[in-house]
Order: structure tokens, then C-alpha cells, then sequence
């Protein structure tokens, strides 16, 4: 009898430690949904296929599910948009939302959804006043394509430990209407030294990210041409910043 206890014993454990390890193995192999949004009410980019190519790439590679649209609808309910660990703006430019997506898109970030923004999240929707405080800068202008000196200002976060501490980068730079909000934590800056056309001074932020109330927003402003999806420097920074606002 006491082998026959400790065989059933044994039994028991193995069966529910196999178990346990099948919900695990369940939970972590379940894709996390991304909302990609590239609707465009101002200039369109010719970027928008490549970059798309690349970020399905990078979805298989971290176990991410991406919904492509260009339809403000699917703004339009909170039931459906909360499904979303996170929306990424995909070079969305002008004004993308009527009021009604306005009030959702505001209510899913103040209740913990993500917003990552590629190159010109300070190019969208510039009329509403909520939206430009959270993406903490407006777009102003931007001289030729032309390579420039980065500075990593922030080195152990996710988008920029990757990165040279001086990285060289060919792309279209950003120059904002007014300095960058102090609501937001600076990441990467140019240095306007290295290039021609720059007017924000000492000070000019190129990547920054922000949490608000239970949201997260990661901003980059780089990302104009094809060739950065064939950067792996580029693609660290895309991969880390998005990481980061799901919290990972």
C-alpha cells in the first residue's frame, strides 16, 4: 500500500505539472495584437509598402499579430479597439479622426493602450489640441535627406541600447514648431552640427516616449525612406521602441 500511494502520488504530480506546462506554454505562445494604422489626410509616403513588408517580418519574429487598416472606424468603439495591446501610426498624416474616433482613441490610451507613432506622428491630426499634447511636439518643416549624427540620450532603454552612441544615419529630419514637451523622455537627438537645415538648436529631440495616465507613447520622427527597412540599426530602434510601449 505505501508504493502503491507514492506511485499515485507520483502519478498525480507528473499529470498536473504536465498540465500547468501546457497553460504556460498556451499563454506565452499567444500573439500580441497590434492595430496598424496609415491613413493619410496630408502628404502620403511612398515608404508606407516597405515599411509594411518589414513590420510583418518583425511580427513573426516577436510573436505579434498586425491588423493593417486605413479605416477611422475602426476607431469608432472602445469594445473593439481595447482587443489592441497597442496602435502604431504608420505615417498617418492630417486629420484621420472625426470627433467620435477622437473620444475613443483618448479614452483606449487614458485606459492603458500603447501608441507607437513612425516619422510623422507629429504630422497627424495637429488640430487636436489632446492628441498634440500626448505626441509632445508639432511638425514644423524639414530640410533635404541628407546624413546626420544621432545621440543616444537615453542608452538602457529598448530603442536605443542597440544603437552606436554616435549613430550616422541617412534620413528626413524634423524640425518641430516649438521644443519638444518636458512631459515627454528624450531618447535620441540630432546633433545639428552634422547636417544642414536644422532650427531647434543645442537641443533637438528625434525619438522620445511619454507613459499618460495607464497609456504608453513611444515617438520616433525618423523612418522616411525604403532603405531604413533594411537598416538593422533602424529596425532595433522601430523594434525596441514598440516592445517598449507593449510593456515588454
Amino acid at each position: 500500500m505505501p508504493y502503491l500511494r507514492l506511485f499515485l502520488g507520483i502519478k498525480r504530480f507528473f499529470f498536473f505539472g504536465l498540465i500547468s506546462l501546457l497553460i504556460a506554454s498556451t499563454t506565452q505562445a499567444r500573439p500580441i495584437k497590434i492595430l496598424i494604422f496609415s491613413k493619410t489626410n496630408g502628404f502620403r509616403h511612398k515608404t508606407i509598402p516597405a515599411a509594411s513588408v518589414a513590420l510583418k517580418t518583425l511580427a513573426q519574429q516577436n510573436n505579434w499579430e498586425l491588423t493593417f487598416t486605413e479605416d477611422s472606424l475602426m476607431f469608432s468603439h472602445y469594445s473593439s479597439l481595447k482587443h489592441y495591446k497597442a496602435v502604431l501610426f504608420l505615417y498617418a498624416t492630417g486629420k484621420v479622426f472625426g470627433t467620435e474616433e477622437e473620444k475613443v482613441f483618448a479614452k483606449y490610451i487614458e485606459k492603458g493602450g500603447s501608441l507607437v507613432t513612425i516619422h510623422t506622428g507629429t504630422d497627424c491630426e495637429q488640430g487636436w489640441d489632446w492628441y498634440m499634447n500626448l505626441v509632445g511636439a508639432k511638425f514644423k518643416n524639414h530640410p533635404k535627406q541628407q546624413q546626420a549624427r544621432f545621440t543616444v540620450t537615453d542608452s538602457p532603454h529598448g530603442a536605443t541600447n542597440l544603437l552606436p552612441k554616435g549613430w550616422l544615419h541617412f534620413d528626413e529630419i524634423y524640425n518641430f514648431a516649438a521644443p519638444v514637451s518636458v512631459d515627454e523622455h528624450v531618447l535620441l537627438s540630432v546633433d545639428e552640427n552634422s547636417y544642414t537645415g536644422g532650427t531647434m538648436g543645442v537641443t533637438h529631440p528625434i525619438a522620445w516616449c511619454r507613459f499618460y495616465k495607464k497609456g504608453r507613447v513611444f515617438q520616433t520622427a525618423l523612418g522616411h525612406t525604403d532603405a531604413c527597412y533594411t537598416d538593422k540599426d533602424f529596425l532595433n530602434h522601430i523594434v525596441g521602441g514598440i516592445r517598449w510601449a507593449l510593456g515588454k
